[in-house]
């Protein structure tokens, strides 16, 4: 029939109880007929409690040999599920096999706790396939080429999964989660957030980098790369249900841009709180300024989003960008002691509590008219907007992050996303 690729998450792999419902929809898919290849993830916490151990022994200063360590600690919560899982289809009858990155192989480069996958050899795996087993691989690891074992960090093993799938032409990789699809935003904030039977593998590269969590964007660029067509679904669903429906159910996220797609101006609405803006005020207006200010910036590996600089006026202009919240005091501290000497009379200013709110879709291409729908949507509510930046399919803005929820609903009204036609 089709050849398979299924992950499941550490939600989904939390208990005996809950790899055994694991196992037996695998087995019902492998009954159907189809090759499966299965990458779970370690059981919830598992990973975590493995770091923690290393964090108590740990020296401060973090160096390659310490991360390598890390590494090899961190890579076993998934050979113990992908053990646990294969012992679960024997239980249910299926002929199974376990691999870890290594015994594939997924070729990495050596980037510990952050590896990039190179290659993967499938020669293997597919002896295994045409025997008529289920081939179960871990995620989140690999090996480098010197024979160390490596980790691709957060969302690694969604990363592995699309890999494996593109590798072996899968044709279709199934992400297992604890969520039933992608919604117009999240349901936790908006009642109304209505799950999308498609997206496109643009508008999902955009609300995964906007701070939806439902996929983790490394593993959208592979499939987006690869022309890998994922489906998100929940593994929370009885395992017994008819497969056909299930083959249907949650979201697809493909590259065919269909007309009842285009037929949405705005898919979604994303946001992400771990933001924070810094301005550097009265800096002087000539060449080269943002290269000065940002260049140490970027030379500590600190990511920069929103950039803004204004009209100068007096030989002088104010210079205002956006960091992850985790590096705001490192990036305050910076310019401090490395751009301001510089930039004589310069002030700094900093604000921790801000947020980013998007509007994204295809449909934006061709119509116009949207920012301003969403800008007067804010303004109805007197939200102040900081920041603006745009793209083709999305606009986003930084606000106040006390009024963040309050946006987002405000925005999922504006543009009717409770009530668009699948």
């Amino acid at each position: 029939m089709a050849l398979i690729v299924h992950k499941y998450g550490g939600t989904s792999m939390g208990s005996t109880e809950r790899i055994r419902n694991v196992a037996k929809r695998v087995a019902k898919w492998a009954r159907a007929g189809h090759q499966m290849v299965v990458v779970p993830s370690a059981m919830s916490g598992e990973t975590n409690r493995l770091l923690g151990l290393a964090k108590e022994l740990s020296p401060e200063i973090t160096t390659g040999e310490l991360q390598r360590e890390l590494d090899m600690i961190a890579s076993t919560g998934e050979q113990v599920s992908v053990g646990l899982l294969a012992i679960a289809l024997q239980a249910e009858g299926m002929r199974s096999v376990s691999y870890t990155g290594w015994q594939v192989p997924i070729e990495t480069d050596s980037s510990f706790t952050k590896a990039r996958i190179q290659r993967i050899d499938d020669v293997r795996v597919r002896a295994d396939l045409a025997e008529g087993k289920v081939v179960i691989i871990t995620g989140f690891q690999g090996i480098d080429p010197d024979g160390h074992i490596t980790t691709l960090g957060r969302g690694g093993s969604d990363t592995s999964a699309v890999a494996v799938a593109a590798a072996m032409k899968a044709d279709e990789c199934l992400i297992y989660t604890d969520v039933d699809g992608v919604y117009t935003t999240d349901p936790r904030i908006v009642a109304e957030a209505r799950r999308l039977h498609t997206i496109s593998f643009e508008e999902m590269l955009e609300m995964a980098s906007l701070g939806s969590k439902v996929l983790q964007i490394r593993s959208v660029e592979f499939a987006g790369k690869y022309r890998v067509p994922l489906r998100v679904l929940s593994s929370f669903t009885p395992w017994d249900i008819p497969i056909d429906e299930e083959a249907r159910s949650g979201t697809l996220i493909t590259f065919e841009e269909d007309e009842k797609m285009e037929q949405a101006v705005v898919s979604g609405i994303a946001f992400n709180r771990d933001e924070a803006k810094v301005s550097l005020l009265g800096v002087p207006d000539k060449p080269g300024i943002a290269y000065q200010i940002l260049g140490p910036v970027a030379e500590a590996n600190i990511d920069v989003d929103v950039i803004i600089q204004n009209v100068g006026h007096d030989g002088r202009t104010d210079f205002s960008f956006t960091v992850h919240r985790n590096d705001y005091a490192r990036t305050m501290d910076l310019l401090k002691a490395e751009v301001i000497p510089k930039a004589g009379g310069a002030q700094l200013s900093g604000d921790p509590k801000i947020c980013k709110v998007s509007i994204v879709g295809i449909g934006m291409r061709s119509h116009v008219g949207v920012a301003s729908k969403m800008f007067q949507a804010l303004s109805d509510e007197a939200i102040n907007i900081q920041m603006i930046t745009t793209s083709e399919i999305k606009t986003s803005v930084v606000i106040d992050e006390k009024y963040m929820e309050l946006a987002v609903r405000a925005l999922h009204k504006a543009f009717d996303l409770e009530q668009a036609a699948d």
